[in-house]
């Protein structure tokens, strides 16, 4: 063979899984999975911002896509066995939240495209090869490094909580999610003249005593990790929170619809709108490879007047001015 004509063959070789499942899928409705980290009450805003943007790509579910939907419920131990049931089913793409669950997923197949939703850098997780060109199966939008992010919460607890010097980050050590924040949270403490503990939560039932340790050790202020577990268990976490008379700052806002106190982060439904234009141009065609992973463009500041009343604190009209949602 020559040496031009082998190149060739080899390149169609190293293409085959993804064109060869396009000739297989041809003639059927496209099968879309969706595995969410969280209930299928909590995600029923993210569900419809998916649709909403499948809609806008021409997918209509129901007439000429399919989805299978797979919940975690919060439990990162159950993406595995989720993952591995929507990869036997065939699709032609899944949509995947958190890092858990895209790690998870990419263990389960390197041929279904996939598609990750708000994971914090894809690159270190090792499921893309850059940013700019994925090289794998896997794109979608990334936290763009929660150093930053994080930062910029524990700064929002320093113009709400005043004279705050003292802070801890409750986090989940088993969820690759709330890794960013163990690796970059100190220095952005550090740069803001905080003194930053670190509170291991891992089930509900730690929840009180973690609160109880924070307080004993002076903590004033509490930022809440990313973890689908703590967003799961929003209500225990708002309520402890409460209880311990400890301001908090989360990552979304349905802490603060559950009675927190102020979040600050990407708006979920958003972000799974625009992902859907992903999965079009993948059932398309395009391969995940080439498609450059995006960065959330809306983000949002929700404010409960009610609890920051409760606990004493008085919010700046400056504070304020700049919030999506301010509930009263």
């Amino acid at each position: 063979m020559r040496r031009r004509d082998f190149i060739a063959a080899f390149g169609g070789a190293a293409a085959w899984p993804l064109s060869a499942r396009a000739q297989q899928t041809a003639g059927r409705r496209p099968l879309i999975g969706l595995l969410s980290p969280i209930s299928r009450v909590t995600a029923a805003r993210n569900v419809d911002g998916l649709r909403n943007g499948l809609r806008d790509s021409g997918y209509v579910e129901g007439r000429n896509i399919a989805v299978e939907y797979r919940y975690s419920d919060g439990v990162p131990s159950n993406f595995p066995e989720l993952a591995a049931q929507l990869v036997a089913l065939n699709p032609d793409v899944i949509l995947v939240g958190s890092s858990s669950g895209i790690l998870a997923t990419y263990r389960a197949t390197q041929t279904v495209p996939l598609v990750m939703v708000v994971v914090d850098d894809p690159v270190a997780l090792g499921v893309v090869k850059s940013i700019a060109r994925p090289g794998t199966n896997v794109t979608g939008t990334w936290m763009a490094g929660d150093e930053a992010l994080g930062g910029k919460r524990l700064g929002m607890l320093k113009d709400i909580v005043a004279g705050v010097s003292r802070v801890a980050a409750m986090v989940n050590p088993d969820d690759a999610s709330d890794a960013p924040l163990l690796r970059l949270l100190p220095a952005a403490a550090h740069a803001l003249g905080l003194t930053l503990r670190f509170i291991e939560v891992r089930e509900v039932s730690e929840f009180d005593g973690a609160f109880a340790g924070a307080a004993r050790d002076g903590t004033q202020a509490l930022l809440v990790g990313s973890s689908p577990f703590f967003l799961a268990h929003r209500s225990e976490v708002a309520a402890t929170a409460a209880r311990r008379r400890l301001p908090a700052i989360y990552g979304w806002r349905e802490f603060v619809e559950a009675g927190g106190l102020v979040s600050y982060g990407p708006s979920l439904p958003d972000t799974y709108r625009r992902s859907a234009g992903l999965v079009g141009r993948i059932l398309e065609g395009v391969i995940p490879a080439d498609l450059p992973v995006e960065i959330p463009t809306r983000f949002e500041l929700v404010i409960n007047l009610k609890t920051a009343k409760a606990l004493g604190l008085t919010i700046s009209d400056q504070f304020l001015l700049p919030a999506d949602e301010v509930i009263e």
